[in-house]
This record gives structure tokens, C-alpha cells and sequence, in this order.
């Protein structure tokens, strides 16, 4: 795996900390993303049908009843991103949850998204009650949590929404807690089954204790 050299800019950037680390994705974990980008759409006479588990092909044209190209999908996605702090918002409980695990671990975001939108989402994130360092990236995020962890054998967990980024962590670092967790519950139920080893939890009310106790406290 290849490792995005300005997400390890951003992580060089970073004060060194041998606490254990918990690295949070942010769409679907921190932020609700699937019902504010339907809301989104929906101003342009689109909609979403969660038919499976994608985006793409699931998007239609509420004129023709036609699916929109993939292309435009992307598209939107990438305006999206621009406006996003006039529609996301955060999962209830994240910030009280989060708040606690940050009492005793380094806590870092890590975001899939292009780096140009990096500003936007840092000051949606401070102004929603998360001050945490924001990292983003273009490749797979297992580089990115190894070089987080760095040479210190401390314990380490991930959450994310999508299945293959946990996957990616687990073959950089091997001993890595990892929990699937997705704001959008219709979407979620279309998911396939996840890997062997990623612990499914429902909401932050449950999360936090059990990545407390994963990290060892």
C-alpha cells in the first residue's frame, strides 16, 4: 500500500503522543453524511434509493425516474463537500463519547477525501465540538494509522463505516482494534457481511466503552 505523502506531511506535523490512539473516520462516524447529502440532492430534483450498498447507480433523476450517470454522482459528491457545513451534522452522543475516550487517548480524524476541502471540514468539526487533529487523505488510510502509531507498541483502535478501510488498517497494523459504525441505519442494513475480526456496534452510546476497554482503560 502507498501512503499519500501530504497525509504524512500532516501527520509529521503532529505532537508526538504515547497514549493509546484511537483514529476516528469522520463521514458516517463523526458526521452524518448519507441523510444530509440526500437533502443535498434532493434541492436538484435528485434522489437516493438505497438499493445496495453504493452510491453510485443509486442516485436517480426524479424527472426521467432514470439513474444518473456515475460520473455526475461524483460530481455531486465533490459539491457536496464544498457546502458541506450547511448540512452535516453529528451523530447523537458522538461528541459526548468521543469527549470521554479523549480524556486518556490521542484521538486523530482521518478523512477520505480531497485534501482541498480539508479547511471546510476543520472548521465544521471545531464548530460541531471536535477539536481533534484532522487528517486527510487520497489512498488507503493503513499507512496513515501505521505512521500514526509510529515506533511506540501502543494499543491502537479504528472506526470507520466502510468495511475495506478496516481491512486496509489490519494489514498495516496487525494488532489494531477495529469497529464498524454507520449513522445511516437503511444503508447499513444493505451491507454486506463484514470480515472476521471487526466488531459491529449500533451507535456511540455503545461504542465508547467497548473501544475503552479495547484501548485499556
Amino acid at each position: 500500500m502507498s501512503e499519500d505523502q501530504e497525509t504524512a506531511r500532516q501527520i509529521a506535523e503532529l505532537a508526538r503522543d504515547d497514549r493509546p490512539l484511537l483514529v476516528l473516520d469522520v463521514d458516517e462516524v463523526v458526521l452524518e453524511f448519507i441523510q444530509p447529502f440526500t437533502g443535498f440532492i434532493g434541492t436538484q430534483g435528485l434522489e437516493l434509493r438505497a438499493d445496495s450498498f453504493r452510491l453510485h447507480g443509486n442516485v436517480f433523476d426524479l424527472e426521467t425516474q432514470a439513474a444518473i450517470a456515475d460520473e455526475r454522482v461524483s460530481a455531486l459528491i465533490e459539491e457536496f463537500f464544498v457546502v458541506q457545513a450547511d448540512w452535516q451534522r453529528c451523530p447523537e452522543g458522538a461528541t459526548e463519547a468521543i469527549a470521554t475516550l479523549a480524556e486518556r487517548a490521542e484521538i486523530v480524524m482521518l478523512t477520505a477525501m480531497p485534501h482541498r476541502h480539508r479547511t471546510t471540514r476543520r472548521s465544521l468539526l471545531d464548530r460541531l465540538g471536535f477539536p481533534y487533529p484532522l487528517l486527510t487523505t487520497e489512498r488507503a488510510k493503513g499507512p496513515a494509522i501505521q505512521q500514526l502509531r509510529g515506533e511506540h507498541p501502543r494499543p491502537v483502535a479504528f472506526v470507520d463505516d466502510i468495511a475495506h478501510n478496516l481491512v486496509s488498517a489490519r494489514a498495516c497494523v496487525a494488532d489494531a482494534h477495529l469497529f464498524h459504525i454507520m449513522a445511516h441505519k437503511g444503508l447499513r442494513e444493505l451491507m454486506p457481511p463484514l470480515p472476521e475480526g471487526i466488531v459491529e456496534v449500533e451507535n456511540w452510546q455503545e461504542a465508547m466503552p467497548k473501544i475503552a476497554m479495547a484501548l485499556g482503560f
